[in-house]
C-alpha cells in the first residue's frame, strides 16, 4: 500500500511550530539580556546612590564644622537690625524733645494733658466758618496720623497697654470732635442759606473743598418739584430726590471726607501681621537636626517634626472673619534688645536672631471651627472688612432740616437761637411699616487720586451694628471711563466704596535690585499694575504705578517717606500690595512656614546692597517648609540678564544652590555641582561672589537694611506671589 502524501496543512503546522520555537528562544534571550541589563543598572544605581550619600555625608559634615563660625558671623551682621531699632527710639525721643523746646501751637498728641487742652479749646471756639473748620481739620488729621503711626510702629516693649488705650481713645475723640465741628459749621451755614440764594433756581447750593474734604450743600428754599435734582458741578456729585422731598424744607449735604473715620479703629490702625518662629535655642537645635537629616535622606524634602506650629489665638481674639480686638500691633525686632544675655546663655541665644517682629497669619483653631458650625448663618449683607476695604474715603449723605433763616433788619441780622444742633430730616417718614417710598438716586464722581480696578462695592454704614452693609442699595451703574457711579438707596446713609483687599494678589512677579550705595528698587507686578518703589537710606519713594501701560497716581510719586507711611498711602489709593493677617484665607496660595519666610526676608535685606533677588516659579513647587528665589550679584546699574540668575533654596536653617534653572522642565532639589550646604543665605552666596560684593554687604547702612526689611515684611513676596 503506497504511503500517504503530506498535505499542505501539515507543512504549515510544522513551519508554524518552528517559528514559535524560534520566537520562544528569542524571547528567552531577550529576557536574559534584560535581566543582565537590569542587574547592571541596579548595580550602577546603587553605586551612584552610595557615591551620592558619601558626597552628601561629607557636605553635611563640612557644614556642621562651619556652622558655629557662620552663625557667629551672621549674628554680627544681624546686630544692624538692633541698631536700626535703637535709632528709631532715639529719633522719636529727639523729636519729642525738639517739640517741647519749640513750644509751638501744635500739641503733643501722646501727652494726655496737651491733647485734652487742645480739644477743650476748640470745643469752646464759637467760630463756625466752614473754611476755618477745614483748616483746623488738617491739624487734627495730622495729630491722628501721629498717634496711628505710633500704634503701628512702636513695638510692645516701647509702648505700654495703658498708652495704647490712651492713644486709641484720643484718636476716637479727635475724630468725633472733627465731625461735630463740620456739623456745627453746616448748621451755621444753613441758617444763612437765603443770603446765598441762586438767581436761577431760588435755592442755595455751594461746594467748598480742600485736599482732605469736599463739602457739598444744597438747600431747598423754593420747594418746587422741577428742582428735585441737582448736580454740584465743582465736585460732579449729584442727586435726584423723590417729589415729597422736593416740596419740603430740606437740605442735602454730601460731605466727602477723603479719609475714613467711620470704619472700626482696628481697620484704620492695621499693622503688619506677625511671623512668629521658634525660640533661638530650639531653632539652633532644629537646624542641626535638619542638616544631619539632609545627609541621611539625600535630596528628599526635609520634614522636621519639630517645626513650630502656627500660633493660635483665644476665640475672643481671633481676627480672621470676626475681628473683635480693637487693633493688633507689630512685635518688632527690638524685643530681643531687652533680653539680658550673659555667659553661655547669650552664646546660645545669639546663634540665630529672634525674629519676633515678623508676621504669621494664624490658622483658625479646631474648636473655633466647631463653634462656628453651631452659629447661625451670617448675614450676607454685612461686609467682611478682612476681604473688602473702603477706598477713596467716606461720603456722608444727609437730609437735613432747614432752620429758620436769618432776617436782615437795617444793620441788624436776626437769627433764631436753638440749642438742638443739626437736625436730620426723616426719610422715609415714620408711617405704616408696609408703606413704600421712592428711593433717592445718588451720583458720585470718583476721585482721580484713587484706583478702582473693578466695579466698587457700595456699602452703607450701620451705626447700631457698627458695620458696613450692602442692603437697601440698588440700581448700581458704574461708568468706568467717566469714573462715575450712580445708585439708589432707600434712605440717607453714610456711604463707602469698597474694593477687594486682595485684588492685586497673588503677585505675578517681584524683583529687588540694588541701584547704588544704600539704594535699591523693589518692583511688584500684579494682574493690574506694576508698582516700583525706590529705597534710599531709611526712606522709600513710590517711583511709578503703571496700569495698562499708563502711569497713574502721579500725585503720590516722587515723595520720600517712611516704608510704613508709604504702605498706608498706597492702601488708601486702592493699590494694596500688603497682605493682612487673614489674607491667606481669601487666596489660593502655598503659605510658607514662618521660619523659612522670616529668616529669608531678614537675610535678603542684609544682602540687598550688592545682590538682586527675584521671584522663581519653583517657589510654588518647593512646599511650605522652604522657599526658592532667584539671586544674582548686582553691582552695576543695568538690569539683570536671564542667564545671570541662579536659584537658591532656603528653609530658615539650611541654604543650598540648586542645579535647576527657571527653564527646567521639573522641580528638583538636587544641589549644584561643586557647591556646599550653608547655614545662611549670606554664606551660601559668599561662595560664588566677588570680594567687592561682600565688602558692600558688610558696610551697608543699618537704616537701609531695615527699610528693605520693612518692605519685604509688608509685601510678603515669598508667600503672596
Amino acid at each position: 500500500m503506497a504511503p500517504k502524501k503530506k498535505t499542505k496543512s501539515d507543512a504549515k503546522k510544522k513551519a508554524e511550530l518552528r517559528r514559535l520555537q524560534r520566537e520562544e528562544e528569542r524571547m528567552r534571550r531577550e529576557q536574559e539580556e534584560a535581566k543582565i541589563q537590569a542587574e547592571q543598572e541596579e548595580a550602577a544605581r546603587l553605586e551612584k546612590e552610595r557615591l551620592e550619600q558619601e558626597k552628601m555625608a561629607k557636605l553635611v559634615a563640612k557644614a556642621l564644622e562651619k556652622r558655629e563660625a557662620e552663625l557667629a558671623e551672621i549674628n554680627s551682621l544681624e546686630q544692624k537690625f538692633l541698631s536700626a531699632e535703637q535709632w528709631k527710639i532715639d529719633y522719636r525721643a529727639h523729636a519729642k524733645w525738639e517739640h517741647y523746646l519749640n513750644c509751638d501751637e501744635n500739641p503733643d498728641p501722646t501727652v494726655l494733658r496737651e491733647i485734652n487742652t487742645f480739644m477743650s479749646l476748640w470745643r469752646e471756639d464759637q467760630n463756625k466758618n466752614i473754611k476755618l473748620v477745614m483748616e483746623k481739620g488738617e491739624q487734627v488729621l495730622n495729630l491722628i496720623e501721629k498717634l496711628q503711626f505710633l500704634l503701628l510702629d512702636a513695638s510692645s516693649n516701647q509702648i505700654t497697654e495703658k498708652e495704647i488705650v490712651q492713644y486709641q481713645e484720643s484718636i476716637l475723640e479727635l475724630q468725633n470732635l472733627l465731625h461735630e465741628k463740620y456739623n456745627e459749621a453746616t448748621e451755621h451755614l444753613l441758617k444763612k442759606a437765603c443770603m446765598y440764594e441762586d438767581s436761577e433756581t431760588g435755592n442755595m447750593h455751594a461746594v467748598i473743598k480742600d485736599k482732605n474734604v469736599t463739602f457739598c450743600i444744597w438747600v431747598n428754599l423754593k420747594k418746587e418739584v422741577r428742582f428735585k435734582s441737582h448736580v454740584f458741578y465743582d465736585a460732579h456729585h449729584g442727586f435726584d430726590l423723590p417729589e415729597s422731598l422736593a416740596v419740603s424744607s430740606v437740605a442735602v449735604r454730601i460731605l466727602h471726607t477723603h479719609y475714613d473715620h467711620v470704619s472700626p479703629l482696628w481697620l484704620q490702625c492695621q499693622s503688619v501681621p506677625k511671623l512668629e518662629v521658634l525660640d533661638s535655642k530650639e531653632l539652633t537645635q532644629d537646624s542641626k537636626d535638619d542638616v544631619e537629616e539632609s545627609g541621611e535622606e539625600g535630596n528628599k524634602v526635609n520634614e522636621d517634626p519639630s517645626m513650630p506650629e502656627e500660633p493660635s489665638m483665644p476665640a475672643e481674639e481671633n481676627t480672621c472673619g470676626r475681628r473683635k480686638s480693637v487693633v493688633s500691633f507689630q512685635e518688632n525686632i527690638s524685643s530681643i534688645a531687652d533680653v539680658n544675655e550673659t555667659g553661655e546663655e547669650a552664646e546660645k541665644e545669639t546663634e540665630i536672631l529672634d525674629i519676633s517682629s515678623l508676621s504669621l497669619v494664624e490658622e483658625p483653631l479646631m474648636q473655633e471651627e466647631t463653634s462656628e458650625k453651631e452659629e447661625p448663618k451670617p448675614d450676607e449683607n454685612i461686609v467682611d472688612l478682612q476681604q473688602f476695604v473702603p477706598v477713596g474715603g467716606v461720603y456722608h449723605i444727609d437730609a437735613l432740616q432747614v432752620p429758620r433763616q436769618v432776617k436782615q433788619i437795617k444793620d441788624w441780622s436776626m437769627v433764631e437761637v436753638r440749642d438742638v444742633g443739626l437736625e436730620a430730616y426723616p426719610y422715609p417718614p415714620e408711617e405704616a411699616e408696609d408703606a413704600t417710598h421712592p428711593p433717592i438716586e445718588i451720583t458720585l464722581r470718583l476721585s482721580d487720586k484713587v484706583m478702582y480696578f473693578a466695579t466698587p462695592v457700595i456699602a452703607r454704614w450701620d451705626p447700631e451694628g457698627q458695620q458696613w452693609r450692602t442692603d437697601d442699595i440698588s440700581s448700581i451703574i458704574y461708568e468706568t471711563k467717566e469714573k462715575r457711579i450712580t445708585f439708589k438707596m432707600g434712605a440717607f446713609y453714610t456711604i463707602a466704596l469698597l474694593q477687594d483687599a486682595h485684588i492685586n494678589m497673588p503677585y505675578q512677579g517681584w524683583e529687588l535690585q540694588p541701584t547704588g550705595t544704600d539704594e535699591a528698587l523693589l518692583i511688584v507686578t500684579t494682574v493690574f499694575a506694576v508698582i516700583q518703589i525706590q529705597i534710599k537710606g531709611n526712606q522709600c519713594m513710590l517711583s511709578s504705578v503703571v496700569v495698562e501701560e499708563k502711569q497713574v497716581l502721579s500725585h503720590l510719586t516722587g515723595k520720600w517717606t517712611s516704608p510704613l507711611n508709604l504702605r498706608e498711602v498706597l492702601k488708601r489709593a486702592g493699590v494694596n500690595i500688603f497682605p493682612g493677617e487673614c489674607s491667606y484665607t481669601y487666596l489660593s496660595l502655598n503659605k510658607k512656614a514662618p521660619i523659612a519666610e522670616a529668616k529669608a526676608y531678614q537675610q535678603m535685606a542684609l544682602l540687598a546692597s550688592a545682590f538682586a533677588f527675584g521671584r522663581s516659579k519653583w517657589n510654588l513647587e518647593a512646599g511650605q517648609e522652604q522657599v526658592v528665589f532667584k539671586v544674582s550679584e548686582h553691582l552695576k546699574a543695568e538690569s539683570v540678564k536671564d542667564k545671570d540668575w541662579s536659584l537658591y533654596l532656603f528653609n530658615g536653617q539650611k541654604a543650598q544652590k540648586l542645579k535647576i534653572t527657571e527653564s527646567s522642565e521639573t522641580f528638583s532639589e538636587e544641589i549644584e555641582e561643586d557647591s556646599e550646604f550653608h547655614s545662611t543665605i549670606y554664606h551660601m552666596l559668599k561662595d560664588f561672589s566677588s570680594k567687592e560684593a561682600i565688602d558692600k554687604v558688610e558696610t551697608a547702612s543699618f537704616l537701609f537694611i531695615d527699610a528693605v526689611y520693612q518692605l519685604l515684611l509688608a509685601t510678603r513676596v515669598l508667600t503672596y506671589s
